[in-house]
């Protein structure tokens, strides 16, 4: 599940929303050609809101924002590929589509929560509004139009369905001033008393788990935020812990499995990477495990210092002194 929150689309949400609305409009071609309705917007209340409303009420929803103030976000929830099949497998793929928007408006409690603002509770706090879509084409900026494979425009191939939300940097009544790019988490407690304390990762972890329990679905350790977290920006010991956790994990009981999640939250968050401690927190299982695993292949972050080239300085050469 990748869910990340950006100022804009088309880079800028400083002015009317108007651009972005048109953008996110652009299925409204391959709709005709499909032969099927234009998707209409949706919330909390309407799942039948035109682009126009859209438009108006962000764009109106800005008292005491300032002309360089963000006046909104656009918020990305884009399923992998094998969710959406999973989605498509369990209720069939209209029905697959309206339980994604479903999921969409959940998620945006989530995010209504992260503020950790009295009076911000849920989605309902919130001024948003949603639009499915089913593709996705290439930009100029991906490897294959740079390459010359394909061509800027092109629809990528695979399931591609996600949900795009523009939510307003203010609350539904227009007087709570909330961004979600301000994540000072208490180092400066009266900006964060303004604008809320928010906490993207927290707020990607919640979402892919309101994914994993709406729809029952077992996620391995590989698709999980705290293991891409690990891999991207952990060190030497957290990524040789998550690894070995991942090789444990298809040998573990059903139960010890769902204590995985929150063992690769502890390694990358607290940098708990205690072995003892570890097995102890996962099952009594992981014990016979271990020895089954370190008598056999290494790990294979055992010995990533080895595969890092050693560079040894050169000395300077004194110089001699003048006349010798």
């Amino acid at each position: 599940m990748f869910i990340n929150i950006t100022d804009s689309e088309t880079g800028n949400n400083k002015a009317s929303s108007g651009q972005l609305v048109g953008y996110l409009e652009k299925e409204k071609r391959t709709a005709l050609e499909e032969s099927r309705e234009n998707e209409l917007w949706f919330n909390n209340l309407n799942k039948n809101i035109t682009p126009q409303e859209v438009r108006v009420k962000i764009d109106n929803n800005i008292a005491k924002l300032s002309r360089n103030d963000a006046k909104f976000f656009l918020i990305n929830i884009s399923p992998s590929e094998k969710e959406i099949i999973y989605l498509k497998e369990q209720f069939g793929e209209k029905t697959a589509e309206e339980k994604l928007k479903e999921y969409a408006t959940c998620v945006m409690d989530a995010y209504a929560r992260n503020f950790k603002r009295s009076g911000i509770e849920s989605g309902k706090d919130l001024l948003w509004y949603g639009k499915l879509e089913r593709h996705r084409y290439y930009h100029h900026t991906d490897e294959e139009v740079k390459k010359g494979t394909v061509k800027t425009g092109q629809p990528k191939e695979g399931e591609q369905m996600h949900v795009q939300i523009i939510v307003s940097r203010k609350d539904i009544k227009n007087k709570i001033k909330l961004s979600p790019m301000n994540n000072s988490r208490g180092r400066n407690e009266q900006h964060s008393s303004k604008l809320g304390q928010f906490d993207r990762v927290a707020f990607k972890e919640s979402g892919e788990l309101l994914f994993d329990q709406m729809f029952d679905y077992n996620r391995s350790l590989k698709d999980s935020v705290s293991y891409a977290l690990t891999m991207k920006n952990g060190n030497a010991e957290q990524k040789r812990a998550i690894h070995l956790l991942e090789q444990l994990e298809s040998k573990l009981t059903d139960t010890e499995r769902q204590n995985v999640p929150d063992t690769a939250k502890d390694i990358y968050q607290n940098n708990n990477t205690d072995l003892a401690q570890l097995i102890d927190t996962i099952g009594n299982s992981t014990v016979s495990i271990l020895g089954t695993l370190f008598s056999s292949e290494p790990l294979a972050y055992e010995h990533a210092d080895d595969q890092v080239p050693h560079f040894k300085k050169k000395k300077k050469r004194k110089r001699r002194p003048g006349g010798i």
